[in-house]
């Protein structure tokens, strides 16, 4: 007899019942069986014509309830990861680790052993043979003759994903039944990407004491304003995300100098494009929130050398924090915003099932392993701070803007999946004391809207077309009609009152503190467990 060097046996484990199914027979049903719709249930005999010469396949899928069975197709035709560099970044991150020790938690041998370190490696040799991953290819690959799959916990975590796909639905529907007055938005043509009048930056390298290497800083000088007198505006330090360049936000940085506001945009090494494709060939693991210390070091000595006149830049009245992700958690930190103490123990109740719904919660609960990073003192001259798509429901349970005296704009997209909008936007904006913020949610736009790759850029991982979201130069267009309005309403108010705001096929709904509350009291309305990862 020869050996058996992969999985041939699957049981599966669902409503009390142990179920054993050869996997041969199963792929060959989850590949000619019809995929209905939720609640559609197929008839007897298609169930035994798609099991096939199995009898027994038949007879098991028969004990499942019409909706079960469902979902078991769904699962087992559904890719795990669809691209090699972005399946390895995942694989060797800490929040994919956390990942793959809950599903060996589900996928064990038959006495009961995680399979954590099959999956890890298995994972890996199919990446190097084949662009996707499905699951039925990687339960294949698994080398033990025999598995037992959990079902229960897996399709309980499918639920939470549906759930957070309804949730983000319902939360839309509920925003546009606030009857804000509509507004159709001038287009600032210059995002589209023309070079026309847009200043170009200078590259400045700073030495600071905490690192080898010097910061890169792109310099955006502000133009002079026409028919404006020459007094100074704030300035506005950019920060991007977690494996962000400076260049990929040069879009919005150079079209603001244009409209009269000088913006530095930081690029953080250890954490950048350069750290991620380092960790893709190999040559270092990935950046992860452990990088957040340091990223806050940076901001501090960008801030020391401001001050010092140390930048090539104009004289300025002010200054104004905006990050992108993790850079809005940096800004926050860095606008004097302390974390709340518990971190640890909400991180115990907020991931003891997979977080799928809320990935950014993985990587807040990194930072108990390498330390909290306590917040700067507030720079004495912050006149506002600009969020896209940040995060921080559990750093602050209890909303993030209580203590902040400036106002706040907060961006989020309605397809995030990453920072969903809910919890990371709405819970963190609710009870600003400065009646000047606001939050903006972006019809159609996603995590990764803001970023804008260049044509020559070598791009680093390929996201699919459901992380993106709408056409990104037309969200990023809206992006810098709200950031340019918010600016100005530092000097003039009221000039960004609550609406809904259209621009190219591009709505955003702007709410002020008392929208926002009215948007939030009509969620736990409908839905009796609005997420509360807090005390």
């Amino acid at each position: 007899m020869a050996p058996v060097t992969a999985a041939e046996l699957l049981e599966l484990r669902l409503d009390g019942l142990t179920i054993p199914l050869q996997l041969e027979p199963l792929e060959r049903w989850s590949q000619t069986m019809p995929l209905r719709p939720r609640g559609d249930a197929e008839s007897p005999a298609a169930l035994e014509s798609s099991a096939g010469s199995s009898a027994d396949l038949a007879v098991w899928l028969g004990l499942l309830q019409p909706e079960r069975r469902s979902d078991l197709m769904r699962l087992l035709r559904a890719p795990l990861l669809r691209d090699r560099s972005f399946g390895r970044q995942l694989l060797d991150s800490w929040a994919g680790g956390q990942l793959l020790v809950e599903v060996g938690m589900l996928l064990t041998t038959p006495e009961g052993r995680s399979t954590t370190p099959l999956l890890q490696s298995t994972l890996r040799r199919l990446l190097a043979e084949q662009r996707e991953v499905t699951t039925l290819s990687l339960l294949r690959a698994l080398p033990p003759q025999r598995l037992s799959l959990q079902l229960d916990g897996l399709l309980a975590v499918a639920e939470t994903w549906r759930r957070q796909l309804g949730l983000q639905r319902r939360a839309l529907e509920q925003v546009q039944a606030l009857d804000l007055p509509p507004r159709d938005s001038r287009f600032l043509g210059e995002v589209a990407g023309g070079a026309g009048s847009v200043p170009q930056p200078r590259r400045q390298w700073l030495a600071v004491p905490h690192r080898r290497e010097p910061l890169l800083l792109d310099l955006w000088a502000a133009s002079p304003r026409l028919g404006s007198p020459p007094s100074p505006r704030p300035w506005v330090l950019l920060l991007p995300g977690l494996g962000g360049n400076a260049d990929q936000l040069g879009w919005l940085a150079g079209v603001l100098a244009q409209r009269g506001w000088s913006v530095a945009v930081l690029q953080h090494p250890g954490s950048d494009g350069a750290a991620l494709k380092a960790a893709i060939d190999g040559r270092q693991p990935p950046p992860g929130a452990e990088t957040l210390a340091e990223r806050l070091a940076d901001v501090e000595a960008v801030l020391a050398a401001r001050r010092r006149s140390q930048l090539d830049l104009p004289e300025a009245d002010g200054l104004v924090l905006m990050g992108h992700s993790l850079g809005g958690v940096a800004a926050l930190l860095a606008a004097g915003v302390q974390p709340r103490e518990g971190l640890e123990e909400r991180c115990r109740r907020a991931i003891g099932r997979l977080p799928i719904g809320n990935p950014s919660r993985l990587l807040q609960c990194q930072l108990p392993l390498s330390g909290v990073p306590r917040a700067l003192a507030r720079p004495a001259d912050l006149r506002g701070v600009v969020l896209l798509n940040s995060f921080g429901s559990l750093l602050w349970p209890d909303g993030a803007l209580g203590s902040l005296p400036v106002p706040v704009l907060m961006v989020g997209g309605s397809l995030d999946l990453v920072t969903p909008p809910l919890e990371e936007q709405l819970r963190l904006f609710l009870g600003p004391r400065d009646p000047r913020s606001r939050l903006v949610l972006v019809e159609g736009g996603s995590h990764f809207s803001p970023v804008r790759m260049s044509d020559s850029e070598e791009v680093v991982f390929r996201l699919g077309s459901e992380l993106v979201g709408a056409d990104p130069v037309t969200v990023q267009a809206m992006l810098l009609s709200l950031s340019d309005d918010f600016l100005q309403s530092l000097e003039r108010p009221l000039l960004l009152p609550s609406q809904v705001r259209r621009q190219q096929g591009v709505t955003a709904y702007v709410l002020d503190p008392a929208a926002a509350r009215r948007w939030w009291t009509r969620l736990k309305r409908w839905s009796p467990r609005p997420s509360n990862p807090g005390p």
